[in-house]
Parts: C-alpha cells; structure tokens; sequence
C-alpha cells in the first residue's frame, strides 16, 4: 500500500495516474465538530496504481491533487460523491470533471434507491469489505494498517464496479440518463452555501407564513454565525429553539429567555441580541415575498389525494417494469404536483423522465390510460384498447 505523504510522492503520482481513462476516488472527512468538512483522508486508484494520500501529512501541497481533478481527460468515479466534490471544491474551488457516480449509476441501472457501497461491492463483485473500521476517527494520526485497509478498498472495488455499470449503460442506451444527473453534480450552484435558502435544512414544518418569514430571517442569520466561526449550525442554536422563536416571535431579549427550548444565559448574550433582531425581520417581511409554507401544510384540492396515490403505483409498475429506482424517476413531491397541475415544473415532466413515466402520468390523469389486474398482478393499460404496460407491482 502507497502512502503519499509528501509533496513530490504525490506529483509523481498525480502525474501517472493522469494517463489513464479513469480514476476512483473517495474521501474521508471529520465534520461533527466544524462547518466546512474537514478532509482527512483521500484514496485513489488507476490502472496500475492505488493509493492513499494524507493531506494531514505536513507541509504537502495537494495541487497537483486538484489538477488532476480538473482534467477533464480522466474520468473521475466515486460512489455517492456530493460530499466529495463539496470538499474538493471548498477547498481548490475545482469541480470534478467529467464526474461519474456509481450510486446514481447503479439506480438507472436498477439497483435500488441509493444503495451504499458495501452492498453493491457485494452483488456486483462478490466482495466482503470489513466492516469494523467504518466509525474511524479519521483525523487522528496515527492510522492503523486495518484502517488504512479498510479506506483503500473504497476505490480498489471501485474500478470493477465502474466498469459493469457504464456496460450495463452502453447496452440500455441510458448513458444520457445519468449524464443528465451528472450535470447537477458538477454545477457549482448546487455547492452554493446560501444563507437565504438556509430555512429548507431546518426540522420544523410552519402552519402561517409569518412564522416562515421568521424562520427564513432565524435560518439565515445562524447560517452566517456557524460559517463565520467554522463550528456546526447546532452549536449555534438548534432546530428545536428555531422553531420555537418562529412560533413564539419574542420581540425583545426578556421573552427570549422565557422560551424553553433557548438555552439560559443565551438571551442576554450577544446571540441573543442578534436573534431578537432576526426575529423582528422576519415580522417586518412583505408576507407576499416569503414561499408558500411547507406543502405537507397545505390542502390539496378535492380529487388529488386520490390521484397522487394512482400515479404512486404508476410510478412503482414502471421502475420495476423498467428496472430503475423509482426515486430518480421522481419523488413524492413530484407526485402529488403532477396530481395538481399538468403542467407541474418538476423533473418528471422533462427530458427522459418525461418519455419514460411524465407521459403515462398525464395519460392516466386524463383517463387514456388505467391501471388494472392481469393475472393477479398491478399493470398499467391503454382504456379501450390493447395493453399499454405490464408489469407487477409488489
């Protein structure tokens, strides 16, 4: 096993590995105790080459790390790789390109909805990764040749399984598929911390919009506070206490400090001071520039419920009759906006979801299609005519 710990190891490395077609990649990374992800740890394997590097190491310099993670002749591959590619990009401002990733890979190909790893190591490769290592504190030093192990296995599989899905890909014809998830994944916007967006990450559902007004002007104010100070959004304040505060609207430090879920001292702190003034922007918000509240809340017209739960087991015939997760195809939200307008603006409704399932959907909804039993099994049928689809439904 390589380990690269020095700045000219790493070049030389760098160096061959940029002859190959492709790389896998991985990353390991701290971040209970932080903001922005700390990279601990970074495997990688060629063709001819697997190693570890450690950026901890000291005085290494990983630019010819993120050289390579910008030439765009070398195929980068990673499973589940968003968090990856945030810390690469946080840390070089590169975006790994072109990207490719085996767990949205594997869900066009029908290998469940986001499935980890290990299991999709294990049915496409038969390998058995040891598990015991998986909790490792990566940051501390030093690791032991188990850990070490352990880490590498996450891109020597890697390899193997790249290569079954893009066969699996190029025989399906559905390389355009993940080609099109893969351009959210190497889009800057997607890595945009932006603070006025900061409310979607928060636990709490608000009945009235003035209660999201708040929690916009709370959620926004403590995403600045925890990026400033490089410390986890939760040791600012908790969801529980933003939740709270949108709730009850104290507008002065004393009724703060009256909440339950604020913790003591924290009113006539300086966060409390600067949650009160959170607090009254959001009262002072134009309401007709704050989102509809969450749409769990919302009534949905008569009629709809029961049409989403038909485009639901729609859904569910097609990715099985299709062999695709159902959840690239589209997601619950998805679902019930094409119950409530047919010209709903979701995924599902575009490109190749719109082929693959959007169009059954809409036929459904206008009655050119019913779903109905044949031998004892859900299918999806052409109303008058011949069978448009079949597929069991479990």
């Amino acid at each position: 096993m390589q380990i690269i710990t020095t700045t000219a190891a790493l070049d030389k490395l760098c160096s061959d590995l940029s002859s190959d077609k492709f790389i896998t990649v991985d990353t390991e990374f701290m971040r209970e105790r932080t903001y922005w992800a700390k990279l601990c740890l970074i495997q990688i394997a060629g063709t001819e080459h697997e190693a570890i590097i450690d950026p901890q190491a000291d005085g290494i310099d990983l630019a010819s790390f993120y050289q390579l993670m910008a030439n765009e002749a070398v195929i980068k591959v990673f499973h589940a790789a968003r968090q990856d590619v945030e810390i690469i990009h946080h840390l070089s401002g590169v975006i790994p390109k072109p990207l490719f990733d085996t767990q949205i890979a594997a869900m066009v190909c029908g290998f469940g909805d986001q499935i980890g790893y290990e299991p999709l190591a294990r049915r496409l490769v038969n390998a058995e990764i040891d598990k015991s290592s998986r909790f490792t504190d990566w940051s501390r030093r030093p690791l032991t040749d188990k850990q070490l192990n352990y880490a590498l296995c996450d891109v020597t599989f890697l390899r193997d399984i790249y290569q079954i899905l893009q066969t699996q890909l190029d025989e399906t014809g559905r390389e355009p598929w993940l080609a099109e998830e893969m351009r959210v994944l190497t889009n800057e916007d997607t890595y945009q911390t932006d603070p006025t967006r900061a409310w979607n990450r928060v636990k709490f559902r608000p009945r009235k919009k003035v209660q999201q007004a708040i929690l916009m002007e709370v959620a926004a104010w403590r995403e600045e506070e925890a990026k400033r100070r490089d410390v986890p959004r939760n040791r600012i304040i908790k969801d529980d206490a933003i939740g709270e505060l949108a709730m009850q609207a104290p507008k002065n430090q004393d009724a703060l400090s009256r909440l339950r879920a604020v913790p003591k001292g924290y009113a006539n702190s300086r966060h409390g001071e600067a949650m009160v003034a959170a607090v009254k922007r959001g009262l002072a918000r134009d309401l007709d520039t704050v989102p509809e509240v969450n749409q769990r809340n919302r009534h949905m017209p008569e009629g709809t419920g029961e049409i989403a739960e038909i485009l639901k087991l729609a859904l569910k015939i097609t990715a099985e009759q299709e062999g695709i997760a159902s959840r690239i195809i589209a997601n619950a939200s998805d679902i019930e906006a094409i119950a409530a307008d047919n010209n709903a603006d979701v995924k599902a409704l575009h490109g190749w979801r719109l082929e693959l399932f959007g169009r059954t959907a809409l036929d459904l909804k206008t009655g050119k299609l019913a779903i109905g039993l044949r031998d004892g099994k859900a299918a999806i049928f052409a109303v008058g005519g011949s069978e448009q689809k079949m597929k069991a439904a479990e």
